[in-house]
Parts: C-alpha cells; sequence; structure tokens
C-alpha cells in the first residue's frame, strides 16, 4: 500500500496526475474495505496509465436530477476487473473509480434515495412501508445493479418492487402509478454504447425526479459515500417480485390510445419490420402489434438481448446505420415500415417507404411532426375535440423541438406549450394538470379508465394530446410520464395505416403538411470530448457563447440571444422555465441555432432550424423538391461554420 501511495504523490508532484484524482484515489485506499479497487488502482499505477486513472477518478460521478450515467467498462480493462472473462465478452467487474457507474455509486445512490423516500414517506403520513419499484435493461451489470440497489433498500427501510426481468423505462413509470409506489428506479443507459450504464430516478407521480423532491435527494447522496447501517430486521423492507401483472395493465391501457383500430382492420394488413436493437423493446411492442393486427417481422439477431449490441456500432435508432438489419429485412418481407427502439425502449426511429416504394429514414422532428397532426386531426373527425372544449387540449414540446409541431398545433386552435430538454419537464407538466382536477378526481384518478380520465381532463384541466422531443422521445398517453417506445411504436403504425387508406405513404403525408405548413428542417450535430480534458473543453465552449457571443453566424446577423442559464425567460403558460446551460440564436432570415452541453454525455450539442413558406398558398411538388434540396445545403453550409468557429473557440 505505501509503495502505491507513493507511486501515486509522484505523479500528482509531476502533473501527470491531477490533484483531484489523488485525492479520490487517496479517500478511497484509506478506506480498506476493497482489496479490488486497490488492485485495481495498482495495475494501472504500475503500467503508468495516468490518463485512465484520471478519467476514472478525477471527480465524484455527480448525482444529477436524472440520477447517475457513466462509464461501467474502463478504456482500459485491467487483468483484476476482466477476471476468469464472460462468455458475452464482459468484464466480471464493473470499473473502479468514484466517476463510473459501479457498485460503490448504486450504493451510494440507493443509500440517499431510500432515506429520502422513508422521509418523504413519514412526514406525508402515509401508511405501511415505502415501496421503490426497480426495472433494468439488457446492459453489462443492469441486473446485478438492481439486485444491489434492492438490498440497499431493504436494508434500510423500503420495500422493492423489483421487476422480474428486463423492462422498459415507461413501463417502469406506469408500475410506479399503478402499484402507487413512492419513487422508482431504471439500470439503464438509454442509448449509450455497452461501456456505459446508469440509474435513472422517479418520483411517485411516475414521472423524472424535479423540484423540490430532486435537490433534497442529490442533498442526501451527496452527503455519504455506500457505507450505512441497515435497520433491525423487524424494520427492514421486503423485495417484492413483478412482472406479468403489471404487463398485462400496461398493455390494456396502450391499446387505449389508438385513435381508430378499424384501420389496422383493412386488408391487406399494415406490415412492419421491428428492432429492440437487443434492448427490452420486444417484451411489449411484439405482442402489441400482433394484438392490433399489424403483420410485424422481428429482426431475429437483433431480438436477442446483448449488453454488447454486437450488430451495430451504437444501439441508438437516431443513426442510419443501427437500422440497416431492420431495413434489409423490410426489403426482404416487402414491410411498409422499419421501427427500432432503444435498449431502454424509450425512444423510436423509423425508415417509411416514399412514393416510389424506397425506404427514407424519418428524423425525430418528422416522426413527432406527423403524429401530432395525425393525432389531432382523427380526434377532432372523431368528436373527442370540438370547437367546444378545443381550449382544454394540450401539445407539448421540447425548446429545441421542431416549431412546425407548434404551428400544426396552433393551426388546429390547441395550445402548444414548450419546455426544457428532458421529458421530466413534460412530465411535470402533466402532474401539474391532473393536480388541477377536482379533489375527488384527483383521488382516484389512477384508477379511471383512458376515456374517464380523458373526459375528466377536457372538462377541469388539459388534455395531453402528445408530448415530444427531437432526439426520438414521444409520448401520446398520460399514464405514463416519461418517452414512451412502446406507445411510439403502435401510435406511429396507426397513421401509416391512415395513409396507406388514403392510397399514399407516411412520406408523402409528410409532403402534403410540409406544403400546407411550410418546410421546416432541422439538422443536430455535436462534438465529443471525453474525460477530465473534454469537460474543460465543453465547459470552456459554454462559457465562451454566453460571454462572447457571435454578431453574425455564416454571414448572416444574429437578432438575437436567449440565454436559458441566467436570463428570466416564460412559457406560454406564463410559468417561469428553469435556469439551464442552454443558449438560442435567432438568425435574420427566421433560422436560429441552439446550443447546449448533454446532460448525458461527454458531448456539446448543437440544434440548427431552418424554416421556409410558399410565397402564396401552398407549396407545389416541384416549388417542395426544389425547397428541400436549397435548405439542406444551407444548414451544411452553417454547421460547417459553426464547427470551425467552436474549433477556435475551444483553443
Amino acid at each position: 500500500m505505501s509503495t502505491l501511495l507513493d507511486s501515486i504523490a509522484t505523479a500528482e508532484a509531476a502533473g501527470t496526475l491531477l490533484d483531484s484524482s489523488a485525492e479520490n484515489i487517496r479517500k478511497m485506499l484509506a478506506r480498506g474495505t476493497s482489496p479490488l479497487a486497490e488492485a485495481v488502482i495498482g495495475e494501472l499505477a504500475q503500467a503508468g496509465r495516468w490518463d485512465e486513472l484520471n478519467n476514472r477518478f478525477f471527480r465524484a460521478m455527480a448525482f444529477g436530477t436524472g440520477g447517475l450515467r457513466g462509464k461501467t467498462i474502463g478504456e482500459v480493462v485491467t487483468k483484476t476487473e476482466a477476471g476468469l472473462g464472460r462468455p458475452d465478452g464482459r468484464p466480471e467487474h464493473a470499473c473502479i473509480g468514484t466517476n463510473a457507474m459501479n457498485d460503490y455509486n448504486i450504493a451510494r445512490a440507493t443509500r440517499g434515495l431510500a432515506t429520502y423516500v422513508r422521509q418523504w414517506h413519514e412526514r406525508e403520513n402515509r401508511p405501511g412501508r415505502p415501496s421503490i419499484a426497480i426495472s433494468y435493461d439488457t446492459r453489462f451489470f443492469s441486473r446485478e445493479f438492481a439486485d444491489l440497489a434492492a438490498k440497499v433498500m431493504t436494508d434500510l427501510g423500503c420495500d422493492a418492487l423489483l421487476f422480474e426481468g428486463p423492462r422498459s423505462t415507461p413501463e417502469l413509470s406506469f408500475a410506479v402509478r399503478y402499484k402507487n409506489a413512492a419513487a422508482g428506479i431504471n439500470i439503464t443507459a438509454s442509448h449509450n454504447p455497452p461501456g456505459y450504464n446508469g440509474y435513472k430516478v422517479y418520483f411517485d407521480d411516475g414521472g423524472q425526479v424535479v423540484a423540490p423532491h430532486d435537490q433534497g435527494i442529490i442533498d442526501l447522496v451527496n452527503a455519504g459515500d455506500d457505507s450505512y447501517e441497515p435497520l433491525p430486521e423487524g424494520k427492514r423492507g421486503k423485495v417484492i417480485k413483478i412482472g406479468r401483472e403489471i404487463d398485462e395493465a400496461y398493455m390494456a391501457r396502450l391499446e387505449k390510445l389508438i385513435v381508430d383500430p378499424e384501420l389496422f382492420r383493412r386488408t391487406p394488413p399494415l406490415k412492419t419490420v421491428f428492432t429492440p436493437l437487443h434492448g427490452v423493446g420486444g417484451v411489449i411492442i411484439v405482442p402489441m402489434l400482433h394484438r392490433l393486427g399489424v403483420e410485424c417481422w422481428p429482426v431475429p439477431s437483433q431480438m436477442v438481448p446483448d449488453g454488447l449490441f454486437p450488430t451495430v456500432k451504437s444501439p441508438n435508432p437516431e443513426y442510419p446505420e443501427a437500422l440497416k438489419l431492420g431495413m434489409e429485412l423490410a426489403e426482404i418481407e416487402k414491410a411498409d415500415l422499419v421501427q427500432a427502439t432503444d435498449p431502454d425502449d424509450d425512444r423510436m426511429g423509423v425508415a417509411a417507404r416514399d412514393a416510389s416504394g424506397k425506404l427514407v429514414l424519418l428524423t425525430g422532428n418528422q416522426i413527432g411532426s406527423v403524429m401530432v397532426w395525425y393525432r389531432l386531426k382523427r380526434l377532432f373527425e372523431k368528436g373527442i375535440l370540438n370547437d367546444a372544449n378545443r381550449d382544454h387540449a394540450v401539445v407539448i414540446k421540447s425548446l429545441v423541438t421542431t416549431d412546425l409541431q407548434k404551428e400544426i398545433a396552433l393551426g388546429f386552435g390547441v395550445k402548444c406549450v414548450e419546455t426544457l430538454t428532458g421529458f421530466k419537464y413534460i412530465g411535470s407538466k402533466q402532474r401539474a394538470y391532473e393536480e388541477k382536477l377536482p379533489a375527488e378526481t384527483q383521488a382516484n384518478y389512477r384508477n379511471l379508465s383512458e376515456e374517464e380520465t380523458r373526459e375528466a381532463r377536457l372538462k377541469n384541466s388539459l388534455f395531453f394530446v402528445f408530448g415530444g422531443e427531437e432526439s426520438y422521445g414521444y409520448n401520446t398517453g398520460d399514464f405514463v410520464r416519461d418517452k414512451d417506445g412502446n406507445a411510439a411504436v403502435i401510435c406511429f403504425a396507426e397513421v401509416a395505416a391512415y395513409a396507406a387508406s388514403l392510397g399514399i405513404t407516411v412520406v408523402t403525408l409528410l409532403d402534403r403538411i410540409y406544403s400546407e405548413y411550410g418546410f421546416y428542417l432541422e439538422r443536430g450535430e455535436s462534438l465529443t470530448f471525453e474525460g477530465a480534458e473534454g469537460a474543460a473543453k465543453i465547459k470552456k465552449l459554454v462559457d465562451s457563447y454566453a460571454g462572447n457571443p457571435p454578431k453574425e453566424i455564416e454571414g448572416a446577423k444574429v437578432l438575437s440571444v436567449l440565454n436559458y442559464a441566467t436570463q428570466d425567460l416564460h412559457d406560454s403558460e406564463g410559468e417561469l422555465i428553469p435556469k439551464e446551460a442552454m443558449i438560442v440564436f435567432e438568425i435574420d432570415g427566421g433560422w436560429k441555432v441552439a446550443v447546449r452541453p448533454s446532460g448525458t454525455e461527454p458531448k456539446i450539442k448543437y440544434y440548427l432550424y431552418a424554416t421556409e413558406k410558399p410565397a402564396s398558398g401552398n407549396f407545389s411538388p416541384e416549388e417542395l423538391a426544389s425547397t428541400k434540396v436549397r435548405v439542406a445545403e444551407g444548414l451544411e453550409k452553417l454547421w460547417q461554420w459553426l464547427k470551425a468557429d467552436a474549433a477556435q473557440r475551444a483553443e
């Protein structure tokens, strides 16, 4: 031990090991509770891998408002971590480090969460023991982390409602509400690469934690480490397995989201290829599509749960490569659609056929826009929405999502509310609308049917028609308070069935929407900066845009700068938007650029927006075609300018 500490001190003095890294390493070694940690740190120090030690120890992993997310497998895997090896290619042990997803941080987070939940439960005078629902995806270490979280929370007096097998993020949200749990945890890193995992926290409404609970949990998590004193045996909680009962209740509710079930009963049936990208999506989606009457062709190799995600470079339905195998199968089976969900099944990507029969990848903005248009149109045609109650309907989108969705909502006379990025803000709006209902309705709200809740909201509050983000997240129901890949798949399939009933494709339907509302094109880009050095570069860029915003962007004058971190800005309901690191530049000509650091990945994100309206009336097909080319070329030039400008600012 003394030799290892000497090596740490020498590296720190030489500047090859950051002071913060050295301090965190010494604290971990001083505890003396993990021979594994000492062996791993020793291996890396002996090999001179100070860069790896800096990345693992330069900070204690911050428990943020969404929980935790980080690497569970290091860039360098030591022999100690690799252990005996496993057939699935996973190391035997998770990455050692204060800035890594491992047993230390899972236990630390659960200790803080369980303590807060128990205190909240007592303050609210709720009967019995509080319960926390736990789900997990197919990632490496997810099941082990879920079991560890269950142990810690039961030791500290909470029941653990643990799913018997991998389940999706939206089903976890549903389970929290269905079982009246005090909170929920999903062990997932969503669409991140195989080396990552995470810990996503929900509160009693089924939404991600927001104020005031977020800060209360953060304070308790950061107040200590992974150590705790278990309660006496009689005061501990129990592990309660859940599964099929939740699946059936959730599927029954999903089915009610379909506006016109008869569309699926037409001949020939809609044909879709589906892939969960080795994640959990197949648990609900495949049986739901069959139940509705959709002919579903799963991608066999990608139905296999596998944390290595071996058939894709990244399990993100946003990337064209992730849908490659699905598109190949669609050509063989002559399918109308390809639909893909990410590993935790809260995002959905789509490829649909155009008028020529070619499969075309749609962006998250396009998918959401055609869903908003369809649901509003059909809800009015069915009489569910009408002139008398349209003021009680709402579409919610994030500020970085296409303005086309706002134009569509306003075109139908329905209000559109914009929130910060993150479905927790959309979920928070849903909770606020529920709390506007009469007290007697609120008390029984979770037991009401979809029709009953819709009627109550249209009469006394706001009926949530659709919520969406450009990052391939959508929700069409109030019984889940997060983005829902399951609902997205079936509801988009309904859009495709509707287009087929008109004798057109989804892509042609989207062009008709553009022709009426104007052409909107968005482009999402990001710059990645890994590790401790990368985090410093991201901060430097953010500070530069705030302190020295550009006066011109690609030759066009910047008309306004909205800094969501410093300015008091309000949404369309008059509510103050929470402070967040995001800057929006509005450019002459109606275009704009938004810049924000990612909350879950080592990236700074750029959102580019272009809009063109027809000179008069609607676009003709020829005008729309030429407009698409011209606008796409303009966005390419805009991105090249932003990238060059960022390179200068980062130096």
